[in-house]
């Protein structure tokens, strides 16, 4: 050690430091209330700012991962897959629904009977499936944003992993093929509801062609043409002419107008548009949209023209008679706004109640009578009934030439045929219930 000069003072000894009254972490929240800028609030601010600073980066965090591993698919109720997935949805077995909605169906038949049923779909809420080994969340929400039909909008999403997004187009192709499956062989009928087109009731089954009996090469004749029409687009379209054409059936009620037309649907392989005319919510703008949404493969229907609209003086006299103008009408046949590949066929029973606008080619291109039944439609139908009965159609056309009956629709003959299905013997010893259309209760067009 260097000795000390003489006058110099002695350096102090260091004073050792006591750890144990350093202020520790349990001692910071009294120095921080003590600091009087943490007590004006700017230490709660660092402090709340740190906070709102995790918990975004936290959302963010939880936003990418989302993006990065989960995926979503978006189904309206606009959308014709909406009601193919629900349909199917409802089927499928590896489902947990806590939430299900009922469809009530509803039929009256034309004797008066009726007849129920019901079926749970998955309601509004959260679902999960689970489909090929993986699982899906299902949300079906319900908006307050009402479709122009006056139905709530709707929509279903389903969520899933990223990795599993391929799945997502089998499932649509299953309740596409069910769907599909549902419809074969039958005749889906279309009605509007709104501005859309959905169908009415359940796909009825094909009527045949041999079913309908009109007179003698009537029914060949309208299916060449239509045939022909099908097969004539490049022509139409080469030579700048629209590509549609309507027909016209007109004759009594009970001739099998109506019934003609599901018949050919069936022979064509084509669906039924039906479109009321008469309601009153009808607007010229609604059936231009109408007619221009059509359903692929569909015939449109318009059934009793005539009791739509009187003739163009009442109708420039009233303004309208149905929900439609006249002159709405003859705009969406073949106006600027009328639809394209369009096949319409229209009946009534009062052709002479017809505005001559309204018959001119473009609009009604093939008119046709079918008639009361002729002595041809009262055999052949006979023998569709009472196939080989050659012998006893002869019978019962010599009774019915004898009853002088002025005329005989063939709804009237369908119903005394129905009525004595199995004995075409009872059906001859009958046969002055023809006389007495009242007494016969089965009626069909």
């Amino acid at each position: 050690m260097t000795p000390n000069l003489p006058g110099e003072k002695k350096p102090e000894e260091p004073v050792p430091i006591d750890e144990s009254k350093l202020p520790g972490v349990d001692m910071l929240p009294s120095v921080i209330s003590g600091n009087p800028y943490f007590t004006a609030g700017g230490g709660l601010m660092v402090l709340g700012g740190s906070l709102a600073l995790l918990r975004k980066s936290v959302g963010s965090l939880a936003s990418l991962a989302y993006r990065r591993m989960l995926v979503d698919l978006e189904l309206r109720s606009t959308d014709k897959s909406y009601d193919w997935f629900l349909h199917w949805m409802s089927n499928y077995k590896h489902r947990s629904s806590r939430h299900l909605s009922v469809q009530t169906k509803y039929v009256q038949h034309p004797n008066g009977s009726i007849s129920t049923g019901f079926s749970f779909v998955p309601g509004p809420g959260n679902h999960w499936l689970k489909y090929d080994g993986a699982w899906f969340y299902v949300k079906r929400e319900r908006s307050e944003r009402l479709h122009n039909s006056g139905v709530p909008t709707e929509t279903i999403t389903l969520t899933t992993l990223y990795k599993d997004k391929y799945l997502l187009a089998s499932i649509l192709d299953e309740a596409r093929a069910m769907a599909m499956k549902m419809a074969e062989g039958k005749t889906v009928l279309f009605k509007s509801w709104g501005q859309d087109w959905r169908p009415f009731g359940q796909p009825r089954k094909k009527r045949v062609m041999d079913s309908v009996v009109l007179d003698y090469g009537v029914k060949e004749a309208i299916i060449k043409d239509v045939k022909e029409f099908l097969q004539s687009g490049k022509w139409y379209h080469d030579r700048g002419i629209p590509y549609r054409r309507g027909y016209l059936l007109y004759g009594p009620p009970g001739s099998g107008k109506t019934s003609f037309i599901q018949a050919l649907a069936g022979e064509l392989d084509y669906n039924i548009a039906i479109l009321n005319i008469s309601e009153p919510n009808l607007t010229d703008d609604r059936l231009a949209y109408l007619m221009n949404n059509i359903p692929e493969r569909t015939i449109l229907l318009l059934e009793d023209i005539d009791a739509a609209f009187n003739k163009r003086e009442q109708n420039r006299e009233q303004g309208y008679v149905a929900g439609v103008t006249f002159s709405g009408l003859l705009n969406a046949l073949d106006g600027v706004a009328s639809a394209d590949e369009i096949l319409t066929f229209m009946t009534t029973n009062h052709p002479q109640k017809l505005d001559p606008a309204l018959l001119r080619p473009g609009r009604i291109d093939y008119k046709v009578l079918i008639d009361n039944a002729t002595n041809y439609q009262i055999q052949q139908m006979f023998l569709r009934f009472y196939p080989g009965e050659d012998e006893k159609a002869d019978i019962f056309m010599k009774k019915y030439n004898e009853l002088k009956l002025p005329y005989i629709s063939t709804a009237q003959l369908q119903g005394l045929f129905v009525q004595f299905k199995e004995s075409p013997d009872a059906a001859i010893d009958n046969i002055e219930v023809l006389k007495q259309p009242h007494l016969n209760n089965f009626f069909y067009e």
